[in-house]
């Protein structure tokens, strides 16, 4: 019934919910999911800096692909520049995609109204179906610090030694990842900010 899956993500909390909920209709139809995220350009262009926005928004198609690859669904990823909904709307004509998965919240402040009026074009003018997710998890894991201490811990358990910061953490989609130097190399730990559970990814 469906191929093609389309998931737009900014990176924020408000996606988290969608990108699993677009994971597991990718997974029950054997489809593949498209991480799309647009750079806001026109009336509904960011205050953020373009070059943190452009970053971010890679990290956030990145996080859709980790995710993907990790579960065993095809994936392919795209950023955009231009006014989100008319973007996501010609990618669904051009990727020929069968359903659009996307959270109602974005971003805090502006963005947030902004991506749920985004949300809202999508569904009134989308010829395909269009799946809103609200988020409705509350974030418990909120610093760096936090999530730095949960993937020391995992990484302890899994036997790595000689611990060390990367990177700062950063949190996309809903999940901190945290980059350790260890006895045996780089490794990735990804951080769940709502459930705080840890699980090694590289």
């Amino acid at each position: 019934m469906y191929q093609n899956v389309l998931v737009p993500t900014d990176g924020s909390d408000g996606t988290r919910r969608a990108i699993t909920h677009a994971l597991t209709i990718a997974d029950r139809f054997d489809a593949t999911v498209h991480a799309l995220s647009v750079v806001p350009e026109g009336p509904l262009g960011t205050l953020e800096d373009r070059a943190d926005v452009t970053a971010g928004a890679r990290r956030a198609v990145e996080r859709v692909e980790t995710e993907a690859v990790r579960d065993g669904i095809a994936v392919t990823t795209a950023v955009e520049s231009g006014v989100p909904h008319e973007e996501i709307l010609d990618y669904i004509e051009e990727a020929g995609i069968d359903m659009v998965v996307m959270g109602t919240q974005g971003r805090t402040g502006l963005d947030r109204v902004l991506v749920g009026s985004v949300a809202e074009r999508v569904v009134r003018l989308s010829d395909v179906p269009v799946v809103s997710v609200r988020l409705t998890d509350e974030i418990e894991i909120e610093e760096p610090g936090a999530a730095e201490r949960i993937a020391r811990t995992k990484a302890t358990d899994e036997g790595y030694t000689e611990l060390s910061l990367r990177e700062q953490p950063y949190r996309t989609s809903g999940t901190w990842t945290v980059t350790l130097e260890t006895d045996r190399g780089l490794v990735a730990v990804d951080v769940d900010a709502v459930t705080g559970t840890a699980r090694i990814t590289e």
